[in-house]
């Protein structure tokens, strides 16, 4: 069916509008990270007069930005590979088995996504304050500590998601593997994750970036020591200055990871998301 002159005139113009709605701004952020101070504080311009690297090497000095840039790789691939590691044996145990409760927990798994995350922020602080009360285990202010807050965001739709894949799968790959003489854990192993690769990487990717630009909790359950990026960003701003074009710039270095582990994977990560989404 061809498509008619109106039909493909919205077409075009709806993407315009969206590609201009995202390339400005992110045009205005890197321009900005490339002038000068005093350029970026006055009036407005798409180019600058003076073309500088000089805020990418004072955004480190400026404040500690490496030391939080090492914080949130820490905290985000660890926070990441746990959230995988969990999920793949809930969906897998949702998916496969039949046990009693099964279908109130997946239920209950996914209805904590209906909730915002900040009606959280007081319940797990005050979890963490009476765990080293009585426990002696320090949580807030620690890597470890966020990285299991970030685990509360990810995990239900990790495992949501994932569930979803592995009900894709055809339960004759498992039979197969049986035959072969695996067990339940050899089968997941060998023959389902080199299947699920695409919800895996969709799985990890969500983790991470879920992680990786969380401010709230982390402004909370960080100190000066194990900031992360997304919080550290707002020391460029102080009581006598705002320094906008390194704002500009780390926000760049910020996204670099992101952007190139999405670019790299994104076929992987909109297979899984389609796919893991409809049962």
């Amino acid at each position: 069916m061809h498509e008619t002159t109106s039909a493909k005139a919205f077409r075009i113009t709806t993407i315009t509008l969206l590609s201009i709605f995202t390339i400005v701004p992110i045009w205005v952020m890197v321009i900005s990270g490339l002038k000068p101070l005093k350029d970026v504080q006055g009036a407005f311009s798409w180019w600058p007069s003076t073309l500088t690297i000089q805020p990418y090497i004072d955004m480190w000095q400026t404040v500690p930005l490496a030391s939080y840039f090492l914080n949130s790789v820490i905290v985000s691939s660890v926070a990441t590979v746990l959230s995988l590691i969990i999920a793949i044996f809930a969906s897998y145990a949702i998916s496969r088995y039949n046990f009693r409760g099964r279908t109130i927990f997946s239920t209950t798994v996914l209805s904590t996504q209906m909730l915002p995350g900040v009606l959280f922020l007081l319940p797990l602080f005050l979890i963490f304050v009476n765990i080293n009360t009585n426990f002696g285990l320090q949580l807030v202010g620690t890597r470890t500590g966020l990285i299991i807050t970030y685990l509360t965001f990810s995990l239900p739709f990790s495992i949501w998601m994932l569930a979803g894949y592995f009900d894709g799968i055809p339960r004759e790959l498992d039979e197969a593997a049986k035959v072969d003489g695996c067990g339940p854990m050899r089968a997941l192993i060998r023959v389902i994750l080199p299947a699920a690769r695409p919800g895996l990487v969709a799985v990890a990717i969500y983790s991470f970036m879920t992680s990786w630009g969380e401010v709230l909790f982390a402004s909370v359950m960080t100190t000066d020591a194990n900031r992360t990026l997304a919080v550290g960003l707002q020391l460029y701003s102080t009581q006598t200055n705002v320094y906008w074009n390194q704002i500009m710039a780390a926000s760049v270095v910020v996204s670099i990871p992101i952007v190139i582990g999405f670019l790299l994977l994104q076929k992987n990560f909109v297979a899984g998301l389609t796919a893991g989404a409809v049962k």
